[in-house]
């Protein structure tokens, strides 16, 4: 029974990183834009099944720098033609993205075929850790999203573009009045956002089934992260992604997997009630 907890444990800790990576995402486009993007779960699902199509053909290393690159083209042209020509109240931002999630749900139906897919993992084996023998390739998809991760961070408070991000989700008139482009830095933050998404998705590829609906999984995990860790808190949506991960990986192994979300709704419920702004509301922007 140790052997279960440690291991469905090490399983939530991995999914919570690659969470974490798809939230900040998800964390940034809502924190700048104002945008809630009901598809930003589809977005993941696209880098699942580009991660899956190019690895064929290129190799999985040479997928994981191809599909954020796509997504990246992918975000920055949904920006141009769907989101700033439609912009508005949150409502109707929920219903245009949510067409969006249609769309891409189908696309990629037509395209990739309705059957479930599985990827063979890049790097085979099992790694004796704490006493169980662990998924290598899990705990290289776990380096990576934490790698990810820390340049994500980096990049946006050691860089000209990055200040210029965190400028405009602090003050978007006196960005503009300093001079700062604030449509484009609107632009490049969507794309950011997708590009994390997508490469959440490769990441992810060879541990999760790939098919048209695996953004409709992720994107409840996504949304309660952000909502713990604080709206517009970037630090607190990872610690948040990795605590419900955790969370419902060691509650699987007693339990119902169903059970398991149960609880993860119940401690974002909890949350809401004791801190409405979130666990980590107040921390540095």
């Amino acid at each position: 029974m140790l052997e279960l907890i440690i291991a469905l444990a090490f399983n939530g800790l991995v999914w919570g990183l690659i969470v974490a990576l798809i939230a900040l995402g998800l964390s940034i486009i809502f924190g700048l834009l104002d945008i809630i993007n009901v598809a930003h779960g589809d977005f993941f699902m696209v880098g699942t099944v580009l991660g899956l199509v190019i690895s064929t053909s290129t190799g999985f290393w040479i997928a994981l720098v191809l599909v954020p690159a796509l997504g990246f083209l992918l975000g920055w042209a949904v920006e141009r033609m769907v989101v700033r020509p439609t912009k508005g109240p949150p409502a109707l931002t929920i219903v245009i993205t949510f067409g969006l999630s249609m769309i891409l749900q189908e696309v990629v139906r037509a395209t990739f075929g309705p059957q479930p897919r599985r990827m063979t993992p890049p790097v085979e084996g099992t790694i004796h850790i704490f006493g169980i023998d662990y998924e290598i390739y899990r705990v290289v998809a776990a380096v990576f999203a934490a790698s990810a991760i820390c340049l994500f961070f980096l990049f946006l408070m050691r860089t000209r573009l990055g200040t210029w991000i965190r400028a405009v989700r602090h003050d978007r008139e006196t960005a503009t009045a300093l001079g700062i482009p604030v449509t484009l830095v609107c632009a490049f933050t969507f794309a950011l956002g997708t590009a994390l998404a997508l490469l959440g998705g490769a990441i992810a590829a060879p541990i999760t089934t790939v098919e048209f609906r695996t953004g409709v999984d992720i994107l409840p995990a996504c949304f309660m992260a952000v909502v713990i860790g604080g709206l517009g808190n970037l630090q607190g949506t990872v610690a948040a992604a990795v605590l419900v991960a955790v969370l419902e990986g060691v509650v699987s192994s007693f339990a119902d997997p169903t059970v398991a979300r149960i609880a993860s709704l119940a401690l974002m419920s909890t949350v809401l009630l004791a801190r409405p702004h979130g666990l980590f509301a107040g921390a540095s922007r």
